[in-house]
């Protein structure tokens, strides 16, 4: 059927070509969105730049026409001839330069060497970049051999030299691409034709060079060395063709040669489009320069040969990925890092994989067997996860958003940390729908996870400067839970909308600077290296009481939604002025400065003429004399604990302010966090149980 045909019946509204022969047609730039071409004959056709969205390719014939193929394999043919000339040419002088008295025996010698460290390079690295390098390093030895050879000996000699290098490396390279060109059409089969073929032309170069008098010695010794290289060069392709990293450049160049007059699909729009059981070797999906091919929710399940398409940088270019996709299965296999965004995953067997770092963004992972896969890290933003398998997964910190569906998940527990740490739930099984609500509400929350235990007065800082530059956002603590081993994890509430990936980066980003702020101030009092600096950290997070002033909080999910983007874009031209811990050379402020700075605050606030502002001055100013003179709190704790009354007195000097009630509502927890590691008795301990509920009842918080 000609495309003028099929394009005429497609604007009369028929959609239905199933079984035509569109062999060569051209398609180019036309819309046949929704279009059924299945078991259509498609080789040679051109739908570049085509608007093919929701178009069925099911058991489409795609790749080269007969006469593209035929053409093709001339060419494999006629490039192994080359290297058979190449070959015979210089395994013949090799031969004659090793046994021939007339030349120095030192020039066959190197040849050898030159050889042997041709084979070791090649089996070793692959044809890859550091073999090239290799290789020209090689070259230019045998070139500094040659100007010697001119220089000590006569001109023959030294040219013989050269052209049995260069002929050596060069019929080499040429028999690999000529068996991988003729082994991407043909299969593994075609190796040892176009091989032999190259090998027989070895030998009528060999019988025709009477002009240097070879003996059967030297016959023999030429063969053998032609036949070795072109092991060498056949090895190279079959490396290739059984998908061998070290040869993925050989690989790309076969494939992008057999597409040579295939099916183009470039540029082309293919968004739901089904290539379920099609054949496409020899298919391109390469993006042109003026578009980039859309293949988002195509539908590549039992297709046959799609690891011998031209794909681009698409996801299928990885081909653990394209057998995945083919296949749907990953069972025990590794995924880490893969690209899977956008890809229908519908039924994979996903069991035991590993999905760490794994980007599943706008996926479709219905009904699929994820129980024990390891999804650490992983970006699941608006995946579809309907009727999925869960049990025994890890999801430690895996990334969701609003929009990721978790409906009628089959889900008995998980871990939240690896090595099968942090079961959910910690005992039994998830009753129906469990867990579904139970991240539903992590959703509404940013994780910030501290492995080596919390620097206090850095948190304060960063936590505080992140409220002020989100003001429009809805921030506060939620719980402060210790996990132990130093890992401590302090959950933010944030509203559903807000970006949840910024907001962790830009507290990282301040919390990490504070950290190297202060680290210079430890190490001076605690005299110590960066070990001890740790220690420190630890014993600050080995806070027992934590979790019980967190009375009837929620199931802990590890889940900060991390972009893998992040846009760490706070307002640098901004000015927020905090109670003086770090300033903007990072320098640490002194205790009786800080304690001078609140005296001030507390001093105003006792001039307010609102009765309850002065009885808050007093409670404050008798906090911070409890803190000063504490002698089981050292200086760094008494510090932070005295930013934290500054912040309190400021807040009673403007009780209107929502962003000042929401940070003093903060500092009364890292307050009580602060000394939860003190003895009961100790006499900050007895003031702050008797005066905190009094200052959060003056402040309405």
């Amino acid at each position: 059927m000609k495309a003028t045909e099929v394009l005429r019946r497609y604007a009369a509204g028929e959609r239905d070509f199933r079984g035509a022969d569109l062999r060569g047609q051209s398609f180019k730039g036309r819309d046949l969105s929704g279009a059924d071409l299945s078991e259509t004959d498609i080789r040679g056709a051109n739908f570049t730049h085509a608007n093919l969205s929701g178009a069925n390719f099911a058991k489409a014939k795609a790749g080269l026409q007969w006469h593209w193929m035929i053409g093709q394999l001339i060419l494999s043919f006629g490039l192994a001839a080359l290297a058979g000339i190449l070959l015979g040419y210089a395994s013949n002088l090799t031969a004659f330069s090793l046994l021939d008295s007339k030349y120095p025996s030192a020039m066959g010698l190197l040849l050898l060497i030159f050889l042997i460290v041709l084979a070791v390079v090649i089996i070793r690295h692959g044809f890859v970049v550091e073999t090239f390098g290799t290789l020209a390093i090689t070259l230019s030895i045998a070139f500094a051999v040659t100007f010697w050879l001119l220089l000590t000996a006569d001109r023959v000699v030294a040219g013989a030299f050269a052209l049995v290098v260069i002929g050596m490396v060069a019929g080499m390279i040429a028999i690999a691409f000529a068996t991988a060109f003729a082994g991407g059409l043909l299969g593994a089969i075609a190796l040892p034709f176009v091989g032999g073929f190259a090998v027989a032309v070895v030998g009528v170069i060999s019988a025709k060079a009477a002009f240097l008098n070879l003996t059967p010695m030297m016959l023999a010794l030429a063969l053998l060395l032609a036949v070795v290289i072109g092991l060498l060069g056949v090895f190279m392709a079959w490396c290739a063709l059984q998908r061998n990293s070290k040869y993925v450049l050989l690989r790309k160049l076969s494939v992008a040669f057999n597409a040579i007059g295939g099916t183009a699909f470039c540029g082309a729009t293919l968004t739901h489009a089904n290539f379920s059981q099609a054949a496409l070797r020899s298919t391109n999906f390469n993006s042109t320069r003026q578009r980039q091919t859309v293949l988002d929710w195509v539908c590549w399940q039992a297709a046959k040969q799609l690891d011998r398409a031209r794909v681009g940088s698409s996801a299928l270019a990885n081909l653990a990925v394209c057998d995945l996709l083919v296949t749907g299965n990953g069972y025990k296999k590794s995924y880490a890092d893969a690209n899977l965004r956008a890809c229908i995953l519908d039924g994979a067997n996903l069991e035991e994989a590993d999905l760490t770092w794994a980007d599943f963004s706008c996926s479709s992972v219905r009904a699929a067997n994820l129980k024990n896969a390891i999804l650490r890290e992983a970006l699941v933003l608006n995946t579809d996860f309907t009727g999925s398998f869960f049990t025994g997964a890890c999801l430690e910190d895996w990334n969701m958003d609003s929009y990721t569906n978790l409906d009628q998940v089959d889900c008995q527990y998980v871990y939240l940390l690896r090595d099968q740490k942090e079961r959910r739930p910690s005992s039994g099984d998830f009753a129906p729908g469990e867990f579904t609500k139970l991240f539903q509400e992590v959703i509404s929350t940013v994780d910030l996870i501290f492995r080596n235990g919390i620097d206090w007065k850095a948190f304060t800082y960063s936590f505080n400067k992140l409220v002020l530059d989100n003001e429009g956002t809805e921030l506060s603590i939620q719980s402060i839970e210790n996990k132990g081993d130093g890992v401590v994890v302090v959950r933010v509430n944030a509203p559903p909308d807000a970006d949840k990936g910024r907001l962790h980066g830009e507290f990282n980003q301040t919390y990490e600077a504070a950290v190297k702020a202060l680290e210079a101030k430890y190490q001076a009092e605690l005299k110590a290296k960066d070990e001890q600096i740790t220690i420190y950290r630890q014993q600050s997070a080995d806070m027992l009481e934590i979790t019980r002033l967190m009375a009837n909080r929620p199931i802990n999910v590890q889940a900060y939604a991390e972009a893998k983007s992040m846009n760490n874009s706070s307002d640098q031209s901004r000015t927020t002025n905090f109670t003086g811990n770090i300033n903007a050379t990072n320098s640490v402020v002194n205790l009786g400065e800080i304690s001078g700075n609140v005296s001030n605050t507390i001093q105003q606030l006792q001039q307010s003429p609102q009765p309850e502002s002065v009885q808050l001055a007093a409670w404050l100013k008798e906090l911070q004399t409890a803190i000063e003179t504490e002698p089981n709190l050292p200086e760094p704790d008494k510090a932070e604990a005295l930013e934290q009354i500054g912040t309190l007195a400021k807040a009673g000097e403007n009780p209107q302010d929502g962003t000042l009630k929401k940070l003093s509502s903060t500092s009364v927890k890292i307050l009580k966090g602060t000394i939860a590691s003190l003895p009961d008795a100790a006499k900050l301990a007895e003031a702050c149980a008797k005066l905190l509920p009094l200052i959060t009842k003056v402040l309405g918080i």
